[in-house]
């Protein structure tokens, strides 16, 4: 081709891609700068920042508060009864329900597989005398508000692609996470915090490493990723104005570095641009409404109470459901909170009871309080985690001392308010937890059924990103586990 006519070609695609974009541009500015400017938010999406024609039904949810509990708890310690399992304890587990399932490089040179019964005691909680491990003796005490998954799987059995898997849709890194599909999606209404805010708290267990990534925002504009707070003095880096730059400077600051951005912006149309001035501004207001949300001084001692002892500590989880809480009831559309240390190789008895211990009177605090604001109808709270583990022991069965290996063939999770069935179990495994019966749910089905409470389409919110159109629940079938909603 004629290079100068090549030229000309590039040009207008460059100036058609430019002008196009402006007006979008403009607006989604002129909702962060302006507090007055409702029209220019409405007219480029939902009332909050969002998608056009989104939600695209009506929610049942207002917001998602994800209790994810990293490291793959066991659902046959916690959740999965199965009293016939105590017969076999010691038994090699058979041939035909391992069924050549692939193992991890932890346990595929063990020549014997040993079933380890749970070492817990279970018993009847509920209207319908729901089965519940006696370490989870709280959330016991909840579960006629809440619906059992017992038959989630995943093709994942190591921790970083299985936890890339559940939080973005594909076990490789590089995609957009949940909670910043939710803000591309839906925005939110509080302008004055992020959609999506992580936190992340440890237990007494082994705890890999959980990365940024798995909040980011992937292909979608940065400005959807999530923001994590952290516990301290300093919640969110680089947040605070330096020594001698006062509130009425930086505003002026950020004026004239929006003006020069917008000029930028004119002349190349980066998109990013625009992230970058949106980004500037939401720190602006975050310096406001991070310290406030953060400080738990205000609340009662009955509130305190509802989240157990460990509530007085920052950084812990029972710290940060409260602020979950908070964050709630500010609007912000998707909490994370990230509880590590379920990762039990060995020593799973006293393990997985500290883990245990560090969640359950929280967990069943946040129900609660829930419940009494009157925001348990419109707030949808997950719990659960990348996988569950493995019935038989790693490493020699010992009769205090053992560990399970990861097991994405089966495993627990539950989903409470928000349109959700309560006092509701769903799925079924095998006498050994370790192959589905009845009723399986993949992690994109869990995923979907979330965005469906929020008014999605999970199949509707999609974004091209290298000549497809990209979903949360990729292209593989996924539906709506309907089964578990009122």
């Amino acid at each position: 081709m004629n290079p100068i006519a090549n030229y000309q070609l590039q040009t207008t695609r460059r100036d058609l891609l430019n002008n196009s974009s402006r007006a979008v541009g403009a607006a989604a500015l002129a909702s962060l700068v302006n507090e007055s400017a409702g029209s220019a938010v409405a007219a480029t999406g939902n009332g909050r920042g969002g998608l056009p024609g989104l939600p695209h039904f009506a929610p049942k949810a207002k917001r998602v508060i994800y209790l994810f509990m990293a490291g793959g708890p066991s659902h046959i310690d916690t959740w999965d009864h199965h009293p016939e399992v105590r017969k076999l304890h010691g038994q090699e587990l058979p041939e035909s329900v391992r069924q050549g399932q692939r193992l991890t490089g932890m346990t595929s040179g063990q020549k014997s597989f040993p079933v380890v019964a749970p070492m817990f005691k279970f018993s009847q909680h509920g209207q319908n005398g729901t089965w519940v491990s006696e370490i989870l003796p709280k959330t016991a005490g909840i579960v006629d508000d809440i619906a059992i998954v017992k038959s989630v799987h995943t093709e994942a059995i190591n921790h970083d692609p299985a936890i890339t898997f559940i939080n973005t849709g594909v076990q490789q890194p590089g995609k957009a996470s949940m909670g910043a599909w939710v803000s591309y999606g839906l925005g939110s209404f509080n302008k004055n915090l992020p959609a999506y805010i992580v936190m992340i708290s440890r237990g007494p267990g082994q705890k890999q490493a959980l990365y940024s990534r798995l909040w980011g925002s992937g292909f979608l504009p940065s400005r959807h990723q999530g923001v994590k707070l952290r516990s301290g003095t300093d919640p969110v880096l680089y947040l605070e104005n330096p020594a001698g730059i006062d509130r009425d400077m930086r505003r002026r600051m950020l004026d004239r570095i929006a003006k020069i951005n917008g000029e930028h912006y004119d002349e190349f149309g980066d998109p990013e641009t625009q992230t970058r001035i949106a980004q500037y501004e939401m720190a602006f207001r975050m310096q406001m409404s991070v310290p406030e949300i953060m400080d738990v001084g205000s609340e009662t001692k009955e509130t305190m109470e509802l989240y157990g002892p460990e509530a007085e500590k920052p950084g812990t989880f029972a710290r940060n459901c409260i602020v979950a809480r908070k964050l709630a009831e500010q609007g912000v559309p998707f909490i994370q909170l990230f509880h590590r240390g379920w990762d039990q190789h060995g020593s799973l008895p006293k393990l997985l009871r500290g883990q245990c211990d560090s969640i359950d009177h929280p967990v069943a605090g946040l129900i609660r309080d829930l419940k009494m604001r009157g925001m348990f109808d419109d707030t949808l709270v997950v719990w659960g985690g990348e996988f569950g583990r493995t019935i038989y022991s790693q490493g020699k069965l010992t009769a205090d001392n053992h560990g399970r290996d990861h097991h994405g063939r089966a495993f627990t999770m539950w989903m409470a308010g928000a349109g959700v069935k309560r006092g509701f179990e769903f799925g079924k495994t095998d006498n050994w937890s370790y192959n589905i019966l009845e009723n399986p749910v993949h992690i994109r089905d869990m995923n979907a059924t979330i965005l469906n409470q929020l008014g999605v389409d999970h199949n509707r919110l999609t974004f091209k990103y290298q000549g497809l159109d990209q979903r949360l629940t990729g292209v593989e079938p996924s539906r709506v586990v309907s089964e578990i909603l009122a």
